[in-house]
């Protein structure tokens, strides 16, 4: 059993570095002066190649040149290698169809809702990596109506007021805390309830947070696009189409390079009055950075053409390098009256304000303890305000719980009966008393206008975003996973049907014993880690180890020889004998450059191992892989550490290693760039 588990590692390695294959464009034709020329700040592979073999940020034709052999032997190489792959993997094809495994009772994220106006009960859903779903029973199931092979990360839906026309735009602009979230790929329209879908246009924008339709003019559209998460771009800001789509204006840019549109509402009485909210926002490899003096409140008062700043003279903060996601919402009975969540960079709320003359002038509510506690500490998660439609003053606030005042902001009571973290809420204007939430559990819905305890959740919601699984070398229709914001899960249980929860926060990594599979582990996130020894039914801690920092996914894994020997990372390797249930001893000193930021309020730790490869062949053999971009490996179960100094690894997140079953000495790792804004595979 154990050595099909190595086999398996070995043809995930084989075929992750056949599918990496790219087309570049062959230098060695190129017309080039002979002169310095610039490199690039972006690069793709050919281009990379060359600045890790030439000195300084300007290279000459001669070195180009000389590369470009180098280049050409190493395709040459490449192509012998990818070939073979290509012949291995013919011949050991898996011949199996692939069959829907679930869960579907457990939910997942959901950040956006559009109800159509004319089909009863119809509604559709954004996810956060699992596209558009459709319900046709008020919300108790729901089809997915979103390619396979598209962009799967769900921003934004909207619909027509006839229900002519949905359109979704991709990308998540939350950005995540530990974790990190997906841009995508512009925005798509469909005019047959999801059956066929068209792209607008738009890729470069990444991520869509809200599409606002003109009620008056559907061919009017505007689009609020926060922009690549991890890399500057002009692409960011307020977007007007007036052909339905066909073209695109960018009305209302960013005020610098890493700031977007997170939010836009029209005056449904006055067309060409609007309200943006920009969010100046950029996620570095090793540091977030979730506002600064771009992020404010913006109206234009015709159509967009022009906009202005509000600011003290209104009533609202000034500019600021503390200033985070700012969620706005306008109460569709009138909309005159105006409300607004401001956060700071860190994340924690800084306001409720309010305005009753269209956002001429507000007025900063008074501090309430349910706002202001970790209910809300999470602003670039949520910063969404929702309006009753029919009573201006009853307003609700997305948070870790859904907060409700119904004084306009003047006292909140906590909603109860829901997952946490809200993201979406939306009336439905044909059934009286009906309303619907999205959070990171998924969806419900009330039909007494969202009072506490009313919140039905939908029977078969199969969208849920999985970190890890892992699958019993016993029994395979064993299952583990651990979910986003949905904690660790199986798909057996001693009591029940389908799949069911045995603990976790966020649900990260998840392990089956391969040799009993009642002895199961589950890990929240940060490597707070719970061991059972009876598939799952009770858990215990694995007990204390030894590190300053742990990732997000803190790696755990078995060691492939014997699984009563573990390893557990967090900036130093741990090990324990007793399949761990205990008794972990540090067997490395710190295998990072330490906290890069020391003392600052970045609250996510970096510097820190992302992930543990030990050897198949050799019990002594480890490999360690860090956040930093540090590859080390041990000979002698960690008496001794070595980094690997090879000048050609990538500067990038170590996201795996793996190693040969056979022999210790070969090893394959793979690097993301993916925090760096750079989308080219390492192997």
């Amino acid at each position: 059993m154990l050595n099909s588990r190595a086999a398996l590692t070995a043809a995930f390695a084989l075929a992750i570095t056949a599918g990496c294959t790219t087309t570049n464009p062959d230098y060695s034709k190129t017309n080039l002066q002979d002169t310095e020329l610039t490199a690039p700040y972006k690069t793709p592979p050919d281009e990379w190649l060359h600045s890790r073999r030439m000195a300084g940020s300007h290279v000459s034709l001669r070195q180009i040149r000389d590369t470009n052999s180098h280049i050409r032997d190493m395709r040459d190489i490449s192509r012998q290698r990818i070939e073979l792959a290509r012949k291995t993997s013919r011949n050991s094809k898996v011949t199996g169809v692939w069959e829907f495994n679930g869960p579907i009772e457990i939910g997942g994220r959901i950040l956006d809702i559009a109800i159509d106006p004319v089909l009863a009960d119809t509604i559709y859903v954004a996810s956060a990596s699992g596209g558009v779903w459709k319900s046709t029973d008020a919300g108790s199931t729901y089809t997915s109506i979103w390619p396979d092979d598209s962009a799967q990360s769900i921003g934004s839906v909207a619909i027509t007021s006839d229900g002519s026309k949905l359109y979704a735009g991709t990308g998540e602009t939350g950005p995540g805390g530990g974790s990190f979230t997906y841009g995508n790929k512009g925005l798509f329209v469909t005019s047959d309830g999801g059956a066929t879908w068209t792209s607008l246009g738009l890729e470069a924008t990444e991520r869509i947070s809200r599409v606002a339709i003109d009620p008056n003019n559907e061919s009017r559209i505007f689009v609020a696009a926060s922009g690549s998460l991890y890399t500057p771009s002009s692409e960011r800001g307020v977007y007007r189409s007036i052909d339905g789509g066909a073209t695109w204006e960018l009305v209302l840019p960013g005020e610098n390079l890493t700031s977007g549109a997170s939010d836009i509402w029209i005056d449904p009485t006055n067309p060409n009055r609007l309200y943006a909210s920009m969010w100046q926002h950029v996620r570095e490899p090793a540091r977030r950075l979730y506002g600064g003096v771009g992020s404010g409140i913006y109206r234009s008062d015709d159509g967009g053409d022009t906009w202005s700043r509000l600011g003290p003279a209104n009533g609202l903060p000034a500019a600021s390098d503390d200033t985070g996601r700012i969620g706005i919402a306008l109460a569709p009975s009138n909309p005159q009256r105006l409300y607004a969540i401001y956060n700071d960079t860190v994340g924690f709320f800084d306001g409720f304000y309010t305005s009753i003359d269209g956002g001429d002038s507000w007025t900063l509510q008074p501090p309430n303890p349910l706002l202001s506690s970790s209910q809300s500490s999470f602003g670039w998660w949520f910063a969404r305000i929702f309006v009753d439609p029919l009573v201006e003053t009853r307003v609700f606030v997305a948070g870790v719980s859904l907060m409700e005042s119904v004084s306009a902001g003047l006292g909140w009571t906590q909603a109860t009966g829901v997952h946490a973290d809200q993201h979406a809420m939306a009336w439905d204007a044909n059934v009286s008393g009906r309303v619907y939430l999205g959070n990171d559990g998924g969806m419900y819905r009330s039909d007494t206008n969202g009072v506490a305890g009313s919140w039905i959740f939908g029977t078969s919601q199969p969208w849920t975003q999985f970190y890890t699984l892992d699958v019993g070398e016993q029994d395979p229709t064993r299952v583990v996973g651990g979910a986003q914001d949905n904690g660790c899960n199986r798909s057996y249980a001693a009591t029940g049907n389908g799949w069911n929860s045995y603990g976790c926060g966020d649900g990260l990594e998840t392990l089956i014993n391969p040799v009993d599979q009642q002895i199961v582990f589950g890990c929240s996130q940060y490597g707070s880690c719970r061991r059972s020894t009876d598939g799952g039914e009770t858990t215990s801690s694995i007990g204390s180890t030894t590190s300053q920092r742990r990732n997000w996914l803190t790696p755990l894994v078995f060691d492939p020889n014997d699984p009563t020997i573990m390893y557990y990372a967090g900036n130093i390797v741990n090990r324990s004998v007793s399949g761990g249930a205990g008794g972990w001893a540090a067997i490395s000193p710190e295998l990072t450059d330490g906290d890069p930021f020391p003392g600052s309020d970045e609250p996510y730790p970096f510097g820190t191992i992302t992930t543990v490869a030990p050897a198949a062949s050799n019990g002594y053999t480890l490999y360690v892989g860090t956040d930093d971009a540090k590859l080390w490996y041990t000979h002698d179960l960690g008496a001794n550490w070595t980094q690997s100094s090879d000048p050609d690894l990538p500067d990038r997140w170590v996201s795996r290693i793996v190693v040969d079953p056979t022999d210790a000495d070969v090893a394959y790792a793979t690097y993301s760039g993916f925090r760096n804004g750079d989308n080219t595979p390492y192997v």
